[in-house]
Formats: structure tokens, C-alpha cells, sequence
């Protein structure tokens, strides 16, 4: 089992910035794959961005590539997730997901492993809200 809890959303005006993390615990976290998801009301999910175990590789949705940074720190177990020049259309709640394997592509994004169809595991979310 590998339990995630994210932090650092908020309100934010278009054009700011915030920077989520997310901290897990309970197996080893280099050896997993993860990433960011998010989902607004009455939309599909969208997967934001991924990275690899290692850090090596990293994946964007064209919706926040250039204005996004995913990274992480295997050493303090945490992912985060650089939001830069913020738009009313990145409001949403956001998650951490973890699973085995690579990053995938699907409909339009990238997920760690499986998370995209909801398997492998993820944290509760934190709201970000931009204001326009």
C-alpha cells in the first residue's frame, strides 16, 4: 500500500503561480512511477503531467506544457508540481497518483501506469481555484 496526501492548492489570480506537492508513505517511493492528475465538475479527467522512478523522464499534457514542472525527491518521498501563469481553465481538484510501470498516454494525457483507468493509488486531492 502506498498512501499519498497532496497540499499547496488555493486560490490563486490568473497569471500566479503554485506549487503542489505530495508526500507518500508506506513502500519504497523510487519505485514508482507518478504523477499529477486533475478533475473539474461535469469534466474528464485529465492527466497533467508524469515522471518516472527515477526522475529521468518527464510527460506533459499539451494543456500545461511550458507552464507546468513536475519533480520529484526520492529522498523525502515527495512529488510536486511548479504551476506557473495560471489560467481560469486550470481550476480543478488536483491528485497524486502512483503505480508500477511507465507513464502512459491516454486521451490526451499521461498517468503513472494504470491510474488513468483508476487503478494503482492516489491521494484525496487539493482544490485549485484561479480567479480570472
Amino acid at each position: 500500500q502506498v498512501q499519498m496526501v497532496e497540499s499547496g492548492g488555493g486560490l490563486v489570480q490568473a497569471g500566479g503561480s503554485l506549487r503542489l506537492a505530495c508526500t507518500a508513505s508506506g513502500r519504497r517511493f523510487d519505485d514508482y512511477t507518478v504523477g499529477w492528475f486533475r478533475q473539474a465538475p461535469g469534466k474528464e479527467r485529465e492527466g497533467v503531467s508524469c515522471i518516472s522512478d527515477s526522475g529521468g523522464s518527464t510527460y506533459y499534457a499539451d494543456s500545461v506544457r511550458g507552464r507546468f514542472t513536475i519533480s520529484r525527491d526520492n529522498a523525502k518521498n515527495t512529488l510536486y508540481l511548479q504551476m506557473n501563469s495560471l489560467k481560469p481553465e486550470d481550476t480543478a481538484m488536483y491528485y497524486c497518483a502512483a503505480d508500477v510501470g511507465k507513464c502512459e498516454y491516454l486521451n490526451g494525457g499521461f498517468y503513472p501506469g494504470r491510474s488513468g483507468v483508476g487503478l494503482g493509488y492516489r491521494g484525496q486531492g487539493t482544490q485549485v481555484t484561479v480567479s480570472s
